[in-house]
């Protein structure tokens, strides 16, 4: 899977660029915003209609236009491969596949498949379980189209599910008793099938995530930076994954049934995949409060790389990697190490500072006030 070319118009702060892109790793090199976020967003972008930065659809048109234009032109499997959006500040955009409309972006999806390593993902491990759930789904979601329906119907049910309980006022009717059986019935046949595939998924790419980790780890001390003191699991502990669901042991539906008064009281849905989390350890420990920042944001990495290379198994071929200044918080022997462990195939990275100890990239790209200046080695 390749991107060759790229070109945007009035996306966020960029009026116009056009990028040629090479098929290794290309460099993206720049102050802070100066620009260079938003050419790895906008690509993003076409891959799934969404921002990897969690920014509404409105925020991504430069301030003053009416609209933004995103267009994409490479590769997959030895086909060419065209994705154009529309996007507006308001109203409906547009989005086209090889010329031809895309009604929904299920549609989209599979078409140009990207990894994102970015700073925010030390969140990932330190941060609340929204993250952990958001990261299987979507790499669920990059190894075929039915997951994102999954997904989405999982969605769709919670969410009228938790209106009726609000609406209830906390005194189920008859006739809302018997509304709710109908929504848990439902949540329990989709809910079930989505955390199978969230399972089965994670004992997947847990020995991959350990395997990474160890390989990151391996480049310095139990941090990354500045040496600091030792961490209490150790820099070549083992990492481990689990699903954390408590109502796995009854069955969703019992749960639901067991959890319905406290529901209906509180007016919202307590129990499904919804609220389940994914739990990381290192050394036996957990990691979100036992492991060392350094740790924690190499198990972070880990996970990326774990499912980037779980998407390449599936797919026969890597996803466009796209690193957004990561290097900005690794010292320069972990910085190496990323890079000698990503896998083959396409790569775009940003940095603020000069290309990062390892990388031989094909292409270096400065960016200055919103323009590309220098294009070369």
């Amino acid at each position: 899977m390749q991107l060759d070319h790229l070109w945007i118009t009035d996306f966020r702060s960029w009026a116009t660029a056009e990028l040629t892109l090479a098929g290794g790793i290309t460099v993206v090199r720049g102050r802070n915003g100066a620009g260079k976020t938003n050419l790895l967003e906008a690509i993003g972008y076409l891959s799934t209609l969404s921002s990897f930065r969690g920014a509404a659809t409105d925020a991504l048109v430069r301030q003053g236009c009416a609209q933004a234009v995103v267009r994409g032109e490479g590769r997959r499997g030895g086909r060419e491969l065209l994705v154009e959006a529309e996007i507006r500040q308001s109203g409906r955009g547009r989005v086209s596949l090889n010329r031809q409309p895309v009604r929904r972006a299920a549609a989209l999806l599979g078409a140009l498949q990207v990894s994102v390593f970015s700073p925010d993902d030390l969140g990932l491990v330190k941060g609340p379980p929204a993250g952990r759930r958001r990261w299987l789904d979507d790499a669920l979601v990059a190894l075929h189209p039915r997951n994102d329906a999954l997904r989405r119907d999982v969605e769709r049910i919670v969410r009228q599910r938790t209106t009726l309980l609000g609406q209830a006022g906390g005194r189920p009717s008859p006739e809302v008793a018997s509304t709710l059986d109908v929504w848990d019935a439902k949540l329990a046949e989709s809910g079930e099938a989505l955390v199978a595939a969230r399972v089965e998924f994670l004992g997947r790419v847990e020995p991959l995530v350990a395997k990474a980790y160890e390989e990151l780890a391996a480049a310095g001390d139990d941090g990354l930076g500045p040496p600091h003191s030792a961490s209490p699991t150790g820099s070549s502990a083992s990492v481990g994954l689990a699903y954390e669901a408590p109502w796995r042991e009854q069955g969703l539906a019992e749960a639901l049934a067991a959890a319905r008064p406290n529901e209906l009281r509180r007016g919202v849905s307590l129990v499904g995949p919804h609220r389940d989390d994914v739990g990381f350890s290192v050394g036996g420990l957990p990691a979100r409060t036992h492991a060392s920042q350094g740790e924690q944001r190499s198990l972070a990495l880990a996970m990326r790389l774990g499912a980037h290379q779980v998407a390449t198994d599936d797919l026969g071929e890597p996803p466009l990697l796209l690193l957004d200044d990561v290097f900005s918080e690794l010292d320069d022997d972990r910085s190496r190490s990323l890079l000698q462990h990503l896998p083959p195939g396409q790569a775009l990275l940003t940095t603020t500072g000069s290309v990062p100890p390892g990388a031989v990239p094909e292409q270096v790209l400065e960016v200055v006030d919103g323009r590309i200046v220098f294009d070369g080695l």
